[in-house]
């Protein structure tokens, strides 16, 4: 990771304009269609939300956007990727757990088992801050449509959110509302990086 001159980049225009409002943070909703996703993860073994951070990692890794993030008031870039998933502890509170993106499934799997893991054990996070986190937060028991307002003035990292899937007659969907900070992406790159999550799903190998 390293700071960036902001008007060197493509976000030179959106830094100026977003880096100190009072509110920069947008958020998208998108019905995703998780029928194969419900299936691969069935037929395989494969826990639903371990797939769901994979597919996001995935469609992520192929916008330059996402490796940049401002924090501190300076544009920082990454070389890296991570999604970051909310754990459930063993003392029945939750731990945060930053999972580093490879586009090796095997291998990502393996990471996202070890590490939610540890982390529901030890009660401890596992933060990453040499890579460009991605939050998500599966709510799964709930049937929500989305949220909103989760700005903390101090962590500026896209973030997902999703509750339960739900089953239709002809279709499996799954609401996720996706928040970014301003000076990172505009809302055509929000929009690809979603279709992009479903594409990734369509393409998931069973």
């Amino acid at each position: 990771m390293k700071e960036v001159n902001p008007q060197e980049t493509s976000r030179a225009f959106a830094f100026e304009m977003w880096m100190n409002a009072p509110m920069p943070m947008v958020t998208f909703f998108k019905t995703l269609h998780v029928a194969r996703l419900v299936q691969v993860s069935k037929k395989r073994g494969l826990k639903f939300n371990m797939l769901m951070c994979y597919c996001i990692g995935k469609a992520a890794c192929r916008i330059k956007e996402f490796y940049l993030l401002p924090v501190g008031g300076k544009l920082i870039q990454f070389d890296s990727i991570a999604v970051n998933t909310i754990v459930a502890n063993k003392e029945g509170e939750v731990s945060s757990c930053d999972i580093p993106f490879s586009e090796d499934l095997s291998l990502f799997n393996q990471n996202y088992l070890q590490l939610t893991q540890k982390v529901a054990d030890s009660c401890v996070n596992h933060d990453l801050t040499d890579s460009m986190v991605i939050g998500t937060s599966a709510l799964v028991q709930y049937e929500i449509d989305g949220a909103v307002g989760m700005y903390s003035g101090i962590f500026n990292n896209p973030f997902l959110i999703w509750g339960k899937y739900k089953h239709g007659f002809f279709k499996t969907t799954l609401t996720v509302s996706f928040q970014f900070h301003h000076t990172q992406m505009d809302g055509a790159h929000a929009s690809r990086f979603l279709d992009g999550i479903q594409s990734e799903i369509n393409n998931l190998s069973k």
